[in-house]
């Protein structure tokens, strides 16, 4: 089996994908050996002035479906994990009542930095390797001034100030793990709040929909600001797509290299993103005999062939006859980069789709820690 990674792929993300998929399919054909393409260092996009076609580049740098609007929260909690309690510290306080007792703000202060995760709890972080991780989350969030202004707003019951609590800190989880290459699948990210969340006691109502509108309107302030810090994260991803299209050659070169320096009669090849469309140029360009079959997940070369885009197809013609001849085609509806094959080529591949449960751009590279992935890939292979 050959992995090929996809667009803005470099070297902690290759290992921490490689080394996913290698999980992955251990756990549906052990002991199948996985080998590695890794073209993103050599045959990668780069800026070779610096920046220079940026404006202010060095000033800078540094059909709705019913659960979208809880999935986009996640995609502002990522880039801000403190986004709830804030909000939460801009309510108007709520009502004292007569008691005498510890008000509510001291009680869920005490709640909060006194909390220790169950065991039950620490395992479930501990078996992602997530456990330090989990320890400085909790301790971020004790120290956050965004902490005690939430306390002053906080009700009797407490639940969505604790739930914003339980979010924040796998916001921050998450953070750190992104910052080692580690990617998961937004059902795997539910099921930690989900644990997180009843050991908090949180339940009742979220902010989703305002965190979601506010948002957006700090997306236009904050691009202005950060356009130079956001093209150096932008470069690795866009820029790729972009160099393959103009010299992509290397690429492909190097992928077919790999393929024939892989053991065994037949190779299966399993590709991501960008990565499926070099291999479907490859394979359609040149007879790779030793591919037996090709798997593409969240792949362009479908929408790349239908306008015209694809190297080596244009449409109406058809794929050669010594393209492989099994193509599994895997996409998610969230993935705003993957595509369906089986329309565009009938007859000649499969598409399954699967939902990553993740916003926009992560749910492009949260495939392989999604079990449905593997399920489908398994039943292609069996």
């Amino acid at each position: 089996m050959l992995f090929v990674h996809g667009t803005g792929v470099r070297e902690a993300s290759y290992t921490a994908s490689l080394a996913a998929v290698r999980d992955g399919l251990d756990r549906i054909r052990p002991g199948l050996e996985v080998r590695g393409c890794f073209w993103g260092r050599e045959q990668g996009a780069s800026m070779a002035l610096g920046g220079d076609s940026v404006p202010g580049y060095r000033q800078s740098r540094g059909g709705t479906r019913d659960d979208d609007g809880e999935i986009a929260v996640w995609g502002v909690l990522y880039a801000d994990p403190w986004y709830e309690l804030r909000l939460l510290g801009l309510q108007p306080p709520a009502a004292s009542g007569m008691s005498r007792g510890v008000p509510p703000s001291q009680r869920f202060l005490d709640q909060v930095t006194g909390y220790v995760p169950a065991p039950e709890v620490l395992a479930s972080f501990a078996e992602r390797g997530l456990a330090e991780d989990l320890a400085e989350a909790l301790r971020a969030v004790v120290r956050a001034p965004e902490l005690r202004d939430a306390a002053a707003t906080v009700d009797a019951n407490g639940f969505e100030h604790r739930r914003a609590v339980a979010r924040a800190v796998v916001a921050l989880t998450w953070a750190r793990a992104s910052e080692r290459g580690v990617e998961l699948s937004g059902s795997v990210r539910d099921a930690l709040l989900a644990a997180l969340g009843a050991d908090l006691r949180s339940e009742g109502r979220s902010l989703k929909g305002r965190a979601a509108q506010v948002g957006m309107l700090a997306a236009d302030r904050l691009l202005r600001s950060r356009r130079g810090a956001w093209g150096d994260v932008g470069l690795p991803f866009i820029g790729d797509i972009l160099r393959y299209q103009a010299r992509g050659q290397g690429i492909r070169d190097q992928i077919k290299r790999t393929i024939e320096n892989t053991p065994g009669d037949a190779v299966t090849v399993i590709a991501h993103s960008l990565g499926g469309v070099a291999c479907v140029d490859l394979m359609v360009l040149e007879a790779v005999d030793r591919v037996d079959q090709l798997i593409t997940v969240g792949s362009q070369a479908p929408y790349f062939y239908e306008i015209g885009a694809l190297v080596s197809l244009e449409h109406p013609q058809a794929l050669p006859g010594h393209f492989p001849g099994k193509w599994l085609n895997v996409y998610d509806e969230r993935d705003p980069l993957s595509y369906q094959a089986a329309k565009v080529f009938p007859g000649r591949a499969v598409d399954r789709r699967v939902d990553n449960r993740q916003p926009l751009v992560r749910a492009h590279t949260s495939y392989w820690s999604n079990p449905r992935l593997w399920d489908e890939v398994g039943t292609w292979l069996s």
